[in-house]
């Protein structure tokens, strides 16, 4: 079983920044696939961006160039630093982790981007 408990969402104005954590229970954090995803009132759950344990990461189109994944595998912490945020990034941003086939997600934290 693996806990994973999300921090930093909030309310920022539009071209604003915010960074989010996740920290992880575990000992193989390293071998986690972790990822961010978010879902907005009324639309599925979408993957933001995820980042392998070689440290490859991908990203939505949508947040290409404004969003990067990061994770500290000394901390068992996965990062989100979203820059430029735009009132449709607001949404809840959940963490993931994948292992061994199984997946893991947070409670989610609400970010709110106002225009």
């Amino acid at each position: 079983q693996v806990q994973l408990v999300e921090s930093g969402g909030g309310l920022v104005q539009a071209g604003g920044s915010l960074r989010l954590s996740c920290a992880a229970s575990g000992s193989i954090f390293s071998r986690y696939v972790m990822g961010w995803y978010r879902q907005a009132p009324g639309k599925q759950r979408e993957l933001v961006a995820r980042i392998i344990s070689g440290g490859t990461t991908n990203y939505a189109d949508s947040v290409k160039g404004r969003f990067t994944i990061s994770r500290d595998n000394a901390k068992n912490t996965v990062y989100l630093q979203m820059n430029s945020l735009k009132p449709e990034d607001t949404a809840v941003y959940y963490c993931n982790a994948g292992v061994y086939g199984l997946d893991y997600w947070g409670q989610g934290t609400q970010v709110t981007v106002s225009s």
